[in-house]
């Protein structure tokens, strides 16, 4: 069992950065790929980007790609999100997950979800 907890978000305006963290409990954090996904009202969930076990491989979606950065720390069962230029369309909540069966942008893979952070940008 793995819960996780989100923290960082807040209301910036566009061009700003924010930088999102995902706390992890449990000793198996390393086993995990760690995704990150949001949702805008009225959307259904997106991927965002996601890392491999180590931190040696990440993914992420076109729209961000440049812009944002996912890294992770495992000794502290944290996983970052580093969101850089943000844009109003970036405006969603961001959610943490973890999957055991590899970097995916299939939100059905994951098997543990946090419980969000909202992320509001203004132009």
């Amino acid at each position: 069992q793995v819960q996780l907890v989100e923290s960082g978000g807040g209301l910036v305006q566009a061009g700003g950065s924010l930088r999102l963290s995902c706390a992890a409990s449990g000793r198996t954090f390393s086993s995990y790929v760690m995704g990150w996904f949001r949702q805008a009202v009225g959307k259904e969930r997106e991927f965002v980007a996601a890392i491999s076990w180590s931190g040696g491989g990440t993914y992420y979606a076109d729209p961000v790609k440049g812009r944002f950065t996912i890294s992770r720390d495992n000794a502290k069962n944290t996983v970052y999100l580093q969101m850089n230029s943000l844009k109003p369309e970036d405006t969603a909540v961001y959610y943490c997950a973890a999957s055991r069966w590899g970097a995916t942008m299939t939100p059905g893979e994951y098997d543990y979800w946090g419980q969000g952070t909202q992320v509001t940008v203004s132009s």
